[in-house]
């Protein structure tokens, strides 16, 4: 009887068109912020939020960049890795080469980068969809790391080809521990989380839905298919780089190719396929299954009666990933966020039946 919407009168267009209208999820949503804000930093040790929390976040915000191009829009990617990478060089020569950057700005510029050049790989879209589509953009992924390995301005020309990420200093206060680290992918993640949350709200989200269920009656109805699919690409390879720039610079501390490997983009593809296509939460939710489900594994053999070896675990980690996108497909295909989603409903009409 917690979760009502009784007594609760939309009284303007702008209370009706609020991102959360129920009292009780924007209170929720709140505290659940605060709690990010306030209660993690207190309570978490150095080892979580490093290894943990960091990637998490980093990981929500490359998922959300994909679903808002295969989950909303409907093209199916295999680059996000790719765009990753893009974004984090970019960032590194950006900081390098242009005298007193701020990284911030760096960061927006890295993004804008890396979304010419998911437009310069989303032009395909234009002529084929759907597997074909998946491999044009897997030929991206390979593409952009061959240029990365292949010519060594990218890497300042450095050897090893693994080279150390610039501190990050805003306002001249060094990020230089975990919880200020967390924190800023904190506040990055939730300002784009909202953004991209009020994109899909709008005119701009309805038309990549209307792309994305019938491309050939969204043309009819006066949408322009060749702009909203480009335009898909580009938000999406945006988040990406910025997500890819966090990762080397708040989590991994080193710039390298092999760290945004196909691999990496399968991850993220799992993520979206668990948490929910088409959703901003399933983004959230399928990042936090993904990153905690090696934890859980581990401790689940722990309690067992012994240490899993890395090998074993690593392969334990795919038969279970794998059994999950089959078992998601089948039996719910928009994943976790439609679990959740169900359970409010079900919530909101508790005791009574139905």
């Amino acid at each position: 009887m917690l979760y009502r919407e009784s007594g609760q009168f939309k009284t303007s267009y702008v209370r009706d068109q609020a991102i959360f209208p129920i009292a009780q999820d924007r209170w929720g949503l709140f505290l659940l912020l605060l709690f990010a804000a306030v209660g993690v930093p207190l309570i978490a040790n150095e080892y979580w939020l490093g290894s943990i929390l960091i990637p998490f976040l980093i990981f929500s915000l490359a998922a959300l960049g994909l679903n808002l191009l295969t989950g909303y829009a409907g093209q199916l990617s295999l680059g996000t890795a790719g765009f990753m990478a893009v974004g984090a060089f970019a960032t590194y020569n950006l900081v390098v080469r242009i005298p007193e950057m701020p990284i911030l700005l760096a960061f927006v510029l890295a993004g804008l980068i890396a979304a010419g050049v998911g437009l310069l790989f989303g032009l395909p879209s234009l002529r084929i969809k759907g597997f074909y589509l998946a491999v044009a953009t897997l030929a991206a992924q390979f593409t952009i790391e061959w240029v990365l390995t292949s010519f060594g301005w990218f890497t300042n020309y450095d050897a090893s080809g693994v080279i150390s990420a610039p501190p990050i200093v805003i306002l001249g206060y060094a990020f230089d521990t975990a919880v200020s680290r967390y924190l800023l992918t904190l506040g990055i993640v939730v300002l784009l989380a909202l953004v991209a949350k009020n994109l899909v709200r709008g005119a701009i989200g309805r038309s990549w839905m209307a792309v994305r269920d019938m491309d050939v009656a969204a043309e009819v109805i006066g949408i322009r298919l060749y702009r909203t699919k480009l335009l898909a690409f580009a938000v999406s390879s945006f988040y990406c780089g910025i997500a890819g720039a966090l990762w080397a610079f708040l989590y991994l501390g080193t710039v390298e190719p092999q760290a945004f490997d196909l691999n990496r983009s399968f991850q993220v593809l799992f993520m979206i396929i668990v948490g929910g296509l088409g959703s901003i939460l399933g983004s959230f939710l399928g990042a936090a299954f993904i990153v905690l489900l090696p934890i859980l594994l581990n401790n689940a053999a722990v309690l067992l009666g012994g240490q899993v070896r890395a090998d074993t675990l690593s392969n334990l980690e795919l038969i279970v990933f794998g059994g999950l996108i089959v078992f998601f497909l089948i039996v719910e295909p928009h994943g976790l966020a439609r679990l959740w989603q169900i359970a409010k409903e079900k919530l909101r009409l508790w005791p009574f039946p139905y």
